[in-house]
């Protein structure tokens, strides 16, 4: 399932806080229709089964509440995709990524296999069930975690011990660190924390380009990794690290397993195809293109072009980043460039060269922001676009709830405006058709709610400071109805305005007036 991902450490955020955020899209072909749930403890199941790889796992007791941004139709799993817990710990889960055919055989994936034949007749074979995937993660680790090393160790340790089916990246932040979790291979893994001056760009490719490993294996300060790591990776040559002369300048272990202490994990774990050049190289690039704009990025001078390999995981910000620099570069289309869908800059060849962030198959987007100047009652807030990104607007929600308003959780399979992804979805397919037309409409809602949703984060946290820290959960659930149903009224106008729009344009109209 392709998506992006950005991650801002809190002294690169403009307020201090930790943000994780990641576009959700949908396989190519379909759409994915999403809610937002909140799950409480006596709904979080005690034996998880998957529905794709049937793997069962016994949970702890005493889950957690959480928000999660489940499918909305069922059949298929949770693939509950992205919340904050009620100790203010958020995830984001998962970052498809990419590997190469070595990793994949030192460490194979852990497929689902059905059964074969009759079982008691001859030739019978047993399914063989597989690992965990995106559709599972949320479930199996959010609800237990008080902190984002927490959520890297629990996840390792169910990587370790049942597999995994795909490559995938995870995010776990809290009020202090985002760390960020890559798997490797069907029982591997690495995770490093998140600079706290810098921003990460994540497109669907394995992204960490260096790691300490001997970090890793002692203090574990700034990276973890699965237990036998260096032992697997120089057991099949993984390092392609060159050293001057040969490995007996090194010491220790590095000297003992010939594999480095320092090591770019996207060189030994991650792809280097040609499809790479078009669906995932040129987004990290359009992404820090925006947040760092003074570097050289076009002409024959630039430092990196869209098809270049040695993109930065994490750069510093030329300025502190805000939650509509995450919306912006999230929907992005590659605007002012030659690549643009909708431009009018380069040929039709070139608009159509590069996978854009901002895609029709945008299903939700989850800005996970976690607050460390505000009380714990208030502290985490989820940031939620539903449909495609170039078309909708995000709007804050407090986490600290026993539900979610019901006009971001009534998804059904029936299409209507009374659902804020439905609603979305019509708006994008009317103002797609006709872009320049609506893109003043689109900018103005988009602007209208972020203001409304800023204006209510500072008002319900100023009355929150007033209360007892009891009393905030009501306070809170008020604040989200209030949101969600401001938000209604100013998408059915939206929806209104694009409807008048796009239908002046359509194939039939005639210019002799009636009258």
């Amino acid at each position: 399932m392709a998506c992006t991902t950005i991650l801002i450490g809190k002294a690169a955020s403009f307020d201090g806080s930790t943000i994780i955020a990641r576009n959700e899209d949908s396989p190519g072909g379909q759409f994915e229709p999403k809610k937002m749930h909140v799950v409480m403890p006596d709904e979080q199941p005690r034996t998880y089964t998957a529905t794709a790889s049937h793997v069962v796992i016994e949970l702890p007791e005493e889950p957690m509440r959480y928000m999660s941004v489940p499918d909305a139709l069922p059949g298929h799993g949770i693939w509950a995709a992205a919340g904050i817990n009620a100790a203010n710990v958020a995830m984001t889960a998962t970052e498809t990524i990419t590997s190469n055919e070595r990793v994949l055989g030192a460490d194979p994936l852990v497929e689902y296999r059905p059964a074969r034949g009759t079982e008691g007749e001859e030739g019978y074979e047993p399914e063989h069930v597989g690992g965990i995937g995106e559709e599972d993660m949320v479930t199996l680790v959010l609800p237990y975690i008080r902190s984002a090393r927490e959520g890297v160790e629990r996840l390792g340790a169910l990587l370790e011990r049942f597999g995994t089916y795909e490559m995938n990246g995870i995010a776990f932040s809290d009020a202090d660190e985002i760390w960020w979790l890559e798997t490797v291979g069907g029982h591997h893994w690495i995770a490093k924390r998140v600079p706290d001056d810098a921003y990460v760009t994540m497109p669907n490719q394995l992204g960490i380009d260096s790691f300490d490993l001997a970090d890793a294996e002692g203090p574990r300060r700034e990276h973890m990794a699965s237990a036998d790591l260096r032992a697997w990776m120089a057991a099949h040559h993984l390092d392609l690290t060159l050293r001057p002369g040969n490995v007996g300048f090194a010491a220790g272990a590095e000297a003992a397993s010939g594999v480095a202490d320092t090591f770019n994990p996207r060189d030994a774990f991650g792809s280097h195809s040609d499809s790479d050049h078009v669906y995932n190289t040129p987004r990290a690039w359009y992404m820090q293109r925006c947040l760092n704009p003074h570097d050289r990025w076009d002409g024959p001078g630039a430092a990196h072009t869209p098809e270049s390999d040695t993109i930065p995981w994490c750069r510093v910000p030329e300025r502190k980043l805000t939650i509509e620099d995450v919306k912006y570069v999230l929907s992005a289309h590659y605007q002012g460039t030659p690549y643009d869908p909708y431009g009018k800059l380069g040929t039709e060849a070139t608009r159509g060269l590069y996978r854009p962030i901002g895609i029709n198959r945008n299903g939700q987007l989850a800005v996970l922001q976690i607050r460390p100047d505000r009380p714990e009652s208030c502290r985490g807030v989820q940031w939620m676009a539903f449909g495609s990104n170039v078309f909708n607007a995000l709007v804050p929600f407090y986490t600290n709830v026993d539900e979610a308003p019901a006009y971001l959780e009534n998804t059904t399979e029936r299409v209507t405006s009374e659902s804020f992804y439905w609603a979305n979805r019509l708006i994008a397919a009317l103002a797609d058709a006709r872009f320049r037309e609506n893109s003043a409409h689109i900018e103005r809602y988009q602007e209208k709610v972020g203001a409304l949703g800023h204006r209510m984060l500072n008002e319900t946290d100023a009355a929150v400071a007033e209360l007892e820290a009891e009393a905030a959960p009501c306070l809170l659930k008020d604040a989200n109805e209030r949101m969600a149903a401001t938000l209604k009224t100013e998408t059915e106008k939206l929806l209104g305005c694009v409807l008048h729009t796009t239908s002046l344009a359509m194939k039939n109209a005639f210019a002799m007036s009636d009258n």
